[in-house]
């Protein structure tokens, strides 16, 4: 009986510059990862090693110059844009290092963000709004502006937004680089027991070591490539300490 869980993302080849002429700099070098449903997979390595440009490309907002992108059975590098920007507002949530909440409104209007991208009338999102800040814990300050709350809260608030729409791949980009060591581990903690859900799968760009035995598994880059990609038991953390 095959036990290997199915691929969530999947990319082969990728090579992605920037710039023209002479100050073209190539940042990803044929670069081949897999994720897998129901992990957390994070992707460590030092600033400019191309970790948010993958991720990015991983998740439609930039296209690839070579290589092959498949999310979910669905090859990004073949759609048209139009088709990718659908695909990604079903299916695709982000969480971000500053959060990138809208201050001036509240929690629950700032959750109901995606499925107005979708087209839902803000009537029908808001109780799918509520439902997703009652399962991050912040039920009895859905009507509070975010600036309002503290970071921890802000970032639990990113959360329920990347999941009020049920996407199947969580892109997060250092979710916990603007959080303390408590409020990060209670993040992650969160984030962990949210990916339980089958056929989810999160990948992870972090410089921050506290949160890697969170991840199920652990790959590093470094100039554009892909090192390794070890289970998170296998990983030499006094190596990259």
């Amino acid at each position: 009986m095959n036990t290997t869980p199915a691929i969530a993302a999947r990319s082969r080849a990728i090579t992605k510059s920037f710039g023209d002429g002479n100050s073209r700099i190539q940042v990803l070098h044929g670069v081949d990862l897999d994720a897998y449903e129901s992990e957390i997979l994070m992707l460590l390595g030092p600033s400019g090693c191309g970790k948010t440009t993958l991720i990015s490309i991983l998740a439609g907002t930039l296209t690839p110059d070579s290589g092959e992108v498949n999310v979910f059975g669905e090859d990004l590098h073949l759609m048209k844009k139009s088709a990718i920007t659908r695909f990604r507002a079903k299916q695709i949530g982000f969480i971000f290092q500053q959060f990138n909440l809208i201050p001036t409104i509240t929690c629950e209007e700032n959750v109901c963000v995606p499925l107005l991208i979708q087209g839902y009338s803000m009537s029908k999102a808001l109780p799918f709004a509520r439902k997703s800040l009652e399962q991050v814990g912040l039920g009895e300050h859905m009507r509070k502006r975010s600036n309002q709350l503290s970071g921890g809260q802000q970032q639990r608030v990113a959360i329920a937004r990347a999941l009020v729409h049920n996407p199947r791949l969580i892109i997060c980009d250092e979710p916990t680089a603007a959080l303390d060591a408590e409020n990060g581990k209670m993040v992650m903690e969160l984030f962990r027991e949210l990916m339980r859900q089958p056929g989810r799968c999160a990948i992870v760009v972090t410089h921050d070591h506290r949160i890697l035995p969170y991840s199920d598994r652990i790959a590093t880059m470094n100039d554009g490539r892909i090192l390794e990609s070890v289970p998170t038991s296998q990983f030499d953390f006094d190596h990259h300490s």
